[in-house]
């Protein structure tokens, strides 16, 4: 079955529209990936700064090419989304050059196997 990267970024208040701007703007980046089933960036409604970059994958080495590609490239200037991670790391955005600065000031990443899934019945 299928693996799910979930990127949690500790985003401050004054750049959370930062942090959805820059994610709007790799519209259309990861959808192509091989191996890629699902994005989801789920903003937080209370109590919490956290941002959740929720991704599924066919398997881990799909995410793994990913990563090493991709998404790499991207965080070192050579492709679209420059200075804000998605699925995978988080924040990006090296030092000197025109790089910006990152939205999120911390990134974690959880990794799970999906062991059950449902989805709705047919009318």
């Amino acid at each position: 079955m299928s693996v799910v990267k979930i990127n949690v970024l500790t985003v401050p208040a004054e750049q959370r529209e930062v942090l959805e701007r820059r994610f709007g703007a790799r519209a259309g980046v990861v959808e192509s990936s091989d191996g890629f089933e699902w994005f989801e960036l789920l903003r937080p409604v209370e109590g919490t700064d956290k941002y959740l970059v929720y991704t599924r994958w066919r398997d881990e080495e799909s995410f793994t090419a990913w990563m090493e590609g991709p998404m790499k490239a991207a965080h070192q200037g050579q492709g679209q989304g420059q200075g804000q991670g998605g699925p995978g790391q988080g924040q990006g955005g090296g030092e000197g050059g025109d790089r910006p600065r990152p939205a999120a000031s911390d990134s974690t990443l959880w990794s799970f196997e999906v062991v059950q899934q449902a989805g709705p019945k047919p009318a």
